[in-house]
């Protein structure tokens, strides 16, 4: 931890972006920076250095928002969390929030959080000053995570020079928790932040991608609904300790609009990589009761089970 203090003082290429519709898009567009980092189970210092150059060198690949991924101080389900993880404001969060400030940029990142005797598998959005925008705990946890994390109980949507922001965590875009995705939405979100830690078993490969129903269906559903963007950044890197022991994640990191797939990172648990992509901001003039209106006009039904 003194050597933490101390610091604290102190490409599978991008898909080609699609032409979007020019009526559901802004003529601002956003560079975003998905960086896969190589994630250490239990070394939260070389995790959060590594953590410092990708924002770094995001923004001076002038990206206005790095997004970074799911528990990267700790790894996800590291047993050390238990008893080491900080609280936020803490140590962790203020490295990267003064790293934010350093290099004027927005910092999405997932870390572990210690409040109140509980853990919980966090997600914050930092501004380019350094200041904590959304402080947001993961709540479509897998079973196997709920004996390290509690259930999240809150959403929220932030107002930012870059547009409306709303932040959740991987699983939250699951297809059965797709719920937490819409919720945001209808709260005005333009763009859906989810740092993430995609994990797959040691012999899967890129050659059998398990991610295009997984991942992609449901960001296009979100997308194509509301006129959203969806973006999530995964670590990479074996996993040690905890039940997924002898895992990967695998990298896949993902950004989907209405227009299609916006941008994809490499599949290998060595892909440590940021990839750069442009999204121009979503128009969303539709509130209220007015988002069913559009919603029932797209076809979609309020008012059926599923078979």
């Amino acid at each position: 931890m003194a050597s933490l203090l101390s610091f604290l003082k102190t490409k599978k290429p991008a898909v080609p972006p699609v032409s979007p519709p020019t009526s559901s898009c802004s003529t601002t567009s956003i560079r975003f920076g998905l960086g896969q980092l190589l994630v250490e189970g239990g070394e939260p210092q070389r995790n959060l250095e590594r953590a410092a150059l990708m924002i770094a060198d995001a923004a001076q690949q002038g990206c206005d928002l790095v997004l970074l991924p799911e528990t990267l101080d700790f790894a996800w389900t590291h047993p050390s969390a238990l008893h080491e993880a900080q609280p936020i404001p803490g140590a962790f969060s203020d490295l990267l929030c003064q790293e934010a400030a350093r290099h004027n940029i927005m910092v999405c990142a997932g870390l572990t959080e210690r409040l109140n005797g509980r853990n919980y598998n966090a997600a914050i959005l930092i501004s380019a000053q350094g200041e904590i925008l959304v402080k947001y705990h993961k709540i479509n946890l897998l079973g196997v995570e709920q004996p390290f994390y509690a259930v999240g109980q809150t959403l929220n949507v932030v107002d930012t020079p870059l547009g409306k922001i709303g932040v959740n965590v991987c699983a939250d875009n699951y297809l059965d928790g797709l719920a937490i995705g819409h919720t945001l939405a209808r709260m005005g979100a333009e763009f859906i932040l989810a740092p993430a830690s995609w994990t797959v078993d040691y012999s899967i490969t890129e050659e059998n991608d398990p991610y295009q129903q997984k991942w992609v269906r449901p960001f296009s559903i979100l997308a194509q609904l509301y006129n959203v963007a969806v973006l999530s950044t995964t670590s990479v890197g074996y996993i040690v300790g905890g039940p997924y022991e002898g895992k990967k994640s695998i990298g896949c990191s993902l950004a989907v609009d209405a227009s299609g797939v916006r941008a994809q990172g490499a599949f290998n648990e060595f892909a440590g990589q940021l990839i750069v992509t442009d999204i121009p901001r979503p128009l969303r003039p539709e509130q209220g009761t007015a988002i069913g209106e559009m919603l029932r006009r797209k076809g979609y039904r309020f008012d059926e089970l599923p078979a």
